[in-house]
């Protein structure tokens, strides 16, 4: 069974750091794309950071400059390191890999809370 363990979230004042970790597990199949989304109150999901097994990344505008993306893939990890945080960067933070099989899981989320 595939499993999509994220972790590092927390409580952090603005203009702090945190790092999120995601931990794929379960599966024989190469990991193509990994991305981080995520979903504040009352708002849909949005796409944060993606990286392709190669390492090309690409980042939401609103993180740019901020969030760094990277990937350890011996590990099947993903890692997001997020400085300069901001109020608005609340939400939870879902982890999501896709597959060489086609499918693609997600993980179940880790909460980012920023204090203004």
């Amino acid at each position: 069974q595939v499993q999509l363990l994220e972790s590092g979230g927390g409580l952090v004042q603005a203009g702090g750091s945190l790092s999120l970790s995601c931990a794929a597990s379960g599966s024989n199949f190469r990991i193509n794309a990994m991305t981080w989304y995520r979903q504040a109150p009352g708002k849909q999901r949005e796409l944060v950071a993606t990286i392709t097994r190669g390492a090309n990344t690409n980042y939401a505008d609103s993180v740019k400059g901020r969030f760094t993306i990277s990937r350890d893939n011996a590990k099947n990890m993903v890692y997001l390191q997020m400085n300069s945080l901001k109020f608005e960067d609340t939400a939870v933070y879902y982890c999501n890999a896709e597959f060489s099989s086609g499918r693609d899981y997600w993980g179940k989320g880790t909460l980012v809370t920023v204090s203004s």
